[in-house]
């Protein structure tokens, strides 16, 4: 490595993390000879099934049906209003649509997610990353194995997208309920949604916990509430309940044709938050997610929106918000509340989920560090990103401001849903083909239907491009690229350190013939690869001709799997008496603690003073090499990116009075 000579860049996922198979690693490369390699289970995760108990089944109400729970507010009506936009809509045409939010919500939650989709299950968790990562695990051909981690890339941007849109097709949703009691509070409705979305995101910093505490109650009196004012309805017109016929769903299609076509990118809207309880799976457990749907959930909903039906043909004139026009007068004003409150649950599910996921993609190495604060100190899970959670609060106020209703921004909702849709549907064919060995034929025929479904969807939405769709596309496009770059970036980065560096063999090899003056203390090194020498070593010995007589060589693999396996989290090995080689690693639902994990290797036998340690890290000074293998304007967004990357002392959470950062210079 040469000597800093150029503007820098902290970077943001090597300097002691890399990004490995499942399979547990042991260095190839290392100098024959006597050696101590000892693997330690360290702080391991406990998968125990989740209690299907009262507790359980409310707690899955508050977090994972938030966003699927909020539909019933806009799905049925953007959906009527399709064909009330062509022409007199009559009560065939009412029953019709009806017709097929029952038979999505059965074929898309039901089926495939509930009953099929959670069996997929990698470690307990899921998630699209998580199916992304089984299904690389079952696949030996690395350019097949490439295209799966970019199906779940490309499925987590969408997510991305959808937790920018919920926030804000939700809570306007509900704001503006106050038009059906007080139509002159028309020009509140936006300033309201506002400051309510800024209030939301403005919270998060106290952590999801606290958030939540009054989430499970409100969501139980929530879906209550909408399944008696639903069933209110159909019992003055029980006629409605014979729309749970798909005879009517499929007479509305074959009739209308495009125009149905049309109708579906609005039926879609029905399912939105199906992802997230395959994403939540590995909180709760699969039980509590699946007796609270098929028992309580699946008959609220269908209820309200049959009630809506009833009331519509009943009242035509109720179209413009048959939701709210379901309750009496008297309980308009309780309802904008409760509404508002449970689109902010529903805004609060998406929010944690992109924080999920957002970590998620830090750990595997398509994100560079963020800023990371973990509010609760018992629950790995519930953690904070500033950084994201302002650019989730601008996107979301940014739409309220852009597209002024949730009737227009209903036209950029679907496309992010159903393009997740897609994505969890072809790695599911990978899994189910090859993971649970299912006949090709069976795979064919099940995921075969429902990807013919996905797409149909996704067509029908993409009819909504030029109104509004072309938001979650672009933003999709964007991150998938950022993420790309990244990946490749760190890749050219780590492969000319290797090009660089000294192998470890050789320098253990030299060590003892060497000049080199030990010091008492112990020297923590962090390295992103085991075999060779770390750059902040090199530049350690060059300008402070030291070296401690402890030494450890700490080097964090991120695993594609959402935690590591038991008895694998640490790895030993005695390079030279009193110098260590340690491997400690995490999936990532996992979150790295340096400090923590090395004192935990005293009470297996090796020896460590974390009053005593200093830690030494590199600060890559990132510069263009002449025969760059990335272009000048991917090189520019690399940089960018590193630039603004958290320092691996905070990620790592290392101490700062106890850390060393040395420049290194690195051309790519």
């Amino acid at each position: 490595m040469t000597d800093p000579a150029s503007p820098s860049s902290d970077h943001g996922a090597s300097d002691g993390a890399t990004s490995v198979d499942a399979a547990p690693l042991h260095d190839q490369s290392a100098p024959p000879g006597p050696r101590h390699i000892t693997e330690f289970a360290g702080d391991e995760p406990q998968h125990v099934a989740a209690p299907v108990g009262f507790a359980a089944l409310l707690s899955v109400l508050g977090v994972v049906y938030g966003d699927i729970g909020t539909s019933p507010l806009y799905a049925f009506r953007s959906t009527v209003q399709v064909i009330s936009g062509h022409h007199q809509v009559a009560a065939w045409e009412v029953m019709g649509v009806a017709s097929l939010i029952f038979w999505t919500l059965i074929l898309i939650v039901t089926l495939k997610y509930v009953m099929l989709i959670m069996r997929a299950d990698h470690n307990g968790e899921g998630g699209i990353l998580a199916i992304s990562s089984l299904a690389q695990r079952v696949i030996s051909k690395p350019k097949l194995r490439t295209a799966l981690a970019l199906v779940g890339v490309v499925g987590a941007c969408l997510f991305f997208g959808d937790g920018i849109i919920t926030p804000a097709i939700s809570v306007l949703s509900a704001v503006e309920g106050i038009e059906v009691s007080v139509p002159a509070a028309h020009d509140l409705v936006i300033p309201i949604a506002v400051i309510v979305i800024i209030s939301l995101f403005s919270v998060q910093y106290i952590g999801t916990g606290k958030v939540g505490t009054i989430f499970g109650p409100v969501m139980l009196l929530w879906f209550g509430t909408i399944g008696v004012m639903g069933l209110l309805k159909i019992l003055h017109h029980p006629a409605i309940l014979m729309a749970l016929s798909p005879v009517y769903a499929v007479e509305f299609v074959f009739y209308h044709g495009r125009l149905s076509f049309l109708a579906l990118g609005s039926v879609v809207l029905c399912v939105t938050g199906a992802e997230a309880l395959y994403a939540d799976m590995g909180h709760f457990g699969r039980a509590p997610i699946r007796y609270a749907w098929l028992f309580f959930v699946l008959p609220m909903l269908v209820l309200n929106y049959f009630g809506q039906a009833a009331l519509i043909i009943e009242s035509p004139k109720s179209l413009a918000n048959p939701f709210f026009l379901l309750c009496p007068g008297w309980m308009q004003g309780f309802m904008i509340v409760l509404s508002t409150l449970a689109t902010v649950i529903a805004s609060q599910a998406g929010i944690s989920g992109g924080f999920s996921v957002c970590r998620q993609l830090i750990q595997l190495g398509y994100m560079p560090r963020l800023r990371i604060t973990h509010t609760n100190a018992e629950e790995e899970g519930q953690i904070y990103l500033p950084d994201f959670n302002r650019f989730l609060a601008v996107g979301a106020v940014l739409l309220v401001l852009a597209f002024q209703s949730s009737d227009r921004l209903a036209s950029a909702y679907g496309i992010a849903v159903t393009g997740t849709f897609i994505c969890t549907t072809l790695l599911a064919i990978v899994v189910f083909r090859y993971h649970f060995n299912w006949p090709a034929w069976r795979v064919a025929v099940v995921f075969g239907s429902f990807m013919v479904l996905d797409t149909t969807f996704f067509s029908a939405n993409a009819l909504k491009i030029p109104d509004g769709g072309w938001v979650p596309v672009l933003l999709g496009c964007v991150l998938t690229l950022m993420m790309t770059t990244w990946k490749k970036g760190r890749s050219l980065v780590i492969g000319r350190q290797r090009q660089d560096s000294l192998p470890m063999g050789s320098f253990i090899a030299r060590l003892p013939q060497s000049r080199i003056i030990r010091v008492p203390g112990m020297a923590v090194f962090m390295t992103g690869t085991p075999d060779i020498v770390p750059p902040c070593l090199l530049h350690n010995l060059r300008h402070n001709k030291i070296l401690h007589d402890h030494v450890m060589f700490v080097t964090v693999q991120n695993l594609d799997q959402p935690e590591a396996e038991r008895g694998h989290r640490v790895s030993v090995e005695q390079l030279a008496p009193d110098i260590y080689r340690v491997i400690l690693r995490y999936g990532f639902m996992e979150m790295p603690n340096i400090p923590r994990a090395l004192e935990n290797l005293k009470a297996n036998g090796v020896d460590f003073d974390a009053l005593q340690a200093s830690y030494f890290t590199s600060r890559e000074m990132i510069t263009r090499s002449p025969v760059s293998r990335l272009s000048r304007w991917r090189m520019w967004l690399f940089m960018f990116m590193a630039r603004n990357s958290t320092s691996s002392m905070e990620f790592f959470r290392i101490p700062p009075d106890r850390a060393v950062q040395l420049s290194v210079k690195v051309a790519i």
